[in-house]
This record gives C-alpha cells, structure tokens and sequence, in this order.
C-alpha cells in the first residue's frame, strides 16, 4: 500500500456519519476555585458574569440549531457546571428544547463537582431531563485532594453521592485520577475500592498529567529546581507539596492494572483507554468522540467538528458574550480536516475504544492494517480480534508509542 498524505492522494474522501450532527456540547467555565492540575478554561464564578454567558450560549445555540439532527446527546462540562444557578439551568434548558429535536432517549450528562449540588439542583435537573451526572471525585484520599488543590473533601464526595442516589440517578460516573504525587498503591486500591461501594454506572480513571502552565507543574518544577526556595520550605500549599515527588513510571503502570483487573472482575466493561461501565452503561456522547462522529460545541473555548471542519471558540469569555450580543459566532480557529489527518483521527480515535478498529472500514479507507501492524503484532502490542484490529493490554499502557510506530508505517508521519 502506498503512504497516504494530507493531500487526498489516497482517493479516500471522509463524509460525516450524518449530515447534521447528533451531538451537543456545552462549556460552563467557571468554577468556585481553579484546581492546581487543570489546564481547562475557567474562571471563578461570578453570578452577573454567568447570568450574561449563559444568555450568550442561548444566542450561540439558536445560530447553530440548523445544523443539528435530533439530538442523541448533550453533555455539559466545564468548569463546573453544576455551579450554574437554578435559573441559568432552565434558561439553557429552555432554549435547547424550543430549538432542538431529541431523539426518543436522549443521553444528557452534567458535570458536577461535591460541594456544588444539593438535592434542590439535582432535583431541577432532573425535571428538566438531565439523566446523567459526572461527578469529580479524583480520590478518596484527602492528602491526595489536598495535592490536587480540590475544594471538597473524601467525606464530602461520600455525601455528595448519597444525595445523588437518594434523588433516584444511577447513571453516575466517578471520574479518579491515579499519579497523584505522594500516592501510594495501597491508597489507590482503597480509592477503587470505594468507588466500587457505592456502585456507580460508569468510572473513568484518568493518570495525572503535569500540564505545562497549571500552577501544579510550576511547583512541582520549581521544586526539583531549588527545593528549599520559598514557598515550598515552609507553610501554604507550596509546604505540603515539598518533597513530593511524582510516582514513579512502575507504579503508575501498576495502578493502572490494578485498576483493569479491579473493575473488570467486579462486572465493569472495560470499553475505552481510560473508562469503565456496567452493561448498558457506555458514555454515548464521548463514544461519538472516540467513533470520530460530528458535533456542536457552543461556548468559551469550546470545539466544535461539523461538515469535515474542526472549530474552536474564542477562550476569551467577555470577547464570547460581545460576539453573541452582535450576533456573531465567536469563532477563534477553523481547520479543514484533509484525508490524511482524516486517517490519522480514524486511528487513533478508534484505538482508545478496546474494541479497536474495525478491519473493514479500515480496508474501505485503502488501509492493509494487518500488514503495516505485523511487527507490533508479534511484539504483542497489537492484536487481531474477529474484524477488529486492538491495543493489547501491553500496548495500551504505551498506546501513543504504539500509535506513532502506526503512523510511521503508514507513511502518515
């Protein structure tokens, strides 16, 4: 098989999954304080700034109403979106079912963080159709949520999902996040065994990533620079983090396959890189991410795929709302995905999902996967199952690796 570029020199043309997207989603940026790893857009909360935002999101979906089909999902994240007073949640609610069609069952996730939501907001979400909480836990381990600058603690979590229980919601996720300077194995396993007590839907584990410009890296680099430097010799947040250094790569590996062969003998699909969920359970919306499907983003910094295009709004949340006012979407950047990039995504999107990439689809797109991944399929990084070419569980801890030799042999570098 010849390389494929970017130049369309393959004959492939990609086409959306549909010609209107299925999918929405929608960025809630402000939070009640930035957590030290979190390299997202947000900002703390302002009541007058999210009431004129949320006003802004409504004018920045009815210009984009045209280009939905029924809609499948809607996930709000953020931020912390639960954040949103009750009023901006029928204000947005409102706006999406006088604009949109729904399809019979449509998935609509929230984001929530403990500490943030009360039976009274959970109750008006639901009455307003959300039927999927995502909820930032990270850890059980209050040193650990300590490290990470998280706002609530373990016991708070605990409560936070009783009373999401208590309101009749068993479609939650927990998100955790594994990595965690100064975390040890054994308080990793008590974390996954906690998660497991309270029996949520879906759990996506996440390593923890040093992401340049987080007030996290510039500690943890400032550290290993001149460790007795204020502020991290004594006293404040910079104190509790001297000295912890990050875990080293074997035990990240080894809480990650703590983590598979916990959850996946308790009864939860192992169905993507990072998430777990019971039967019937999967993430739609970021399956539609991951099966390279079409969607609205609407909001600051929010990114958009529609008609073959990747789209980002601008970060800037007050430039978002003068735009909107005039009645212009606040477009930041726009990239035509050209065959080759088109190939790429198919790769590695489909990669994430354990299932892997369909063979036949792949041979549609002009592609001899088995033969370009022979070499990573005696290594044993990659094998073939049925019609579907996968990471094995010694590929998926080094999937980037393993993607980039892919590329390489495809003539996609």
């Amino acid at each position: 098989m010849r390389p494929v570029s970017g130049k369309n020199d393959s004959g492939v043309k990609f086409k959306a999954l549909s010609e209107l997207s299925n999918g929405v989603y929608i960025h809630i940026p402000f939070c009640i304080k930035k957590c030290l790893y979190c390299d997202f857009l947000s900002v703390p909360y302002n009541d007058l700034l999210a009431r004129a935002y949320t006003d802004a999101l409504c004018k920045e979906l009815i210009l984009k109403k045209d280009i939905a089909g029924q809609l499948k999902t809607v996930y709000i994240g953020g931020g912390t979106p639960s954040i949103l007073s009750e009023e901006c949640f029928r204000q947005l609610f409102k706006c999406l079912k006088e604009n949109f069609k729904f399809s019979d069952s449509p998935e609509i996730t929230v984001e929530a963080n403990p500490g943030t939501v009360d039976k009274s907001k959970i109750d008006t979400m639901l009455s307003l159709g959300v039927n999927r909480l995502s909820i930032g836990v990270q850890s059980f381990n209050d040193n650990e949520l300590k490290t990470l600058g998280r706002i609530h603690t373990s016991d708070e979590a605990l409560k936070a999902i009783e009373t999401i229980k208590d309101s009749g919601i068993n479609n939650f996720s927990i998100d955790l996040i594994y990595g965690i300077q100064g975390q040890t194995l054994d308080s990793w396993k008590k974390t996954i065994s906690k998660v497991f007590e309270l029996s949520p839907a879906h759990i996506s584990s996440y390593e923890l990533t040093l992401e340049e410009g987080t007030p996290l890296y510039k500690m943890i680099k400032s550290e290993e620079t001149n460790p007795s430097s204020p502020p991290f010799a004594k006293g404040g947040m910079g104190g509790f983090l001297a000295n912890i250094k990050m875990p080293a790569e074997e035990l990240i590996l080894d809480m990650y396959n703590y983590a598979i062969e916990h959850l996946t003998s308790k009864g939860y699909e192992h169905y993507e890189i990072s998430n777990f969920a019971l039967h019937g359970f999967r993430c739609l919306h970021n399956l539609n991410y991951w099966s390279r499907g079409e969607y609205i983003g609407a909001g600051a910094g929010a990114h958009s795929f529609i008609r073959g295009s990747r789209s980002k709004n601008t970060d800037d949340i007050r430039r978002y709302i003068k735009d909107l006012n005039k009645g212009i979407i606040p477009e930041a950047e726009s990239v035509e995905i050209k065959c080759g990039e088109a190939i790429k995504e198919f790769i590695f999107l489909n990669l994430r999902k354990t299932e892997g990439i369909s063979l036949a689809k792949a041979e549609a797109l002009g592609l001899d996967m088995p033969g370009v991944c022979m070499g990573l399929i005696e290594e044993g990084y990659l094998e073939i199952k049925g019609d579907y070419l996968r990471l094995s569980r010694k590929g998926l801890v080094i999937s980037n690796s393993v993607i980039v030799r892919l590329f390489e042999g495809l003539g996609l570098d």
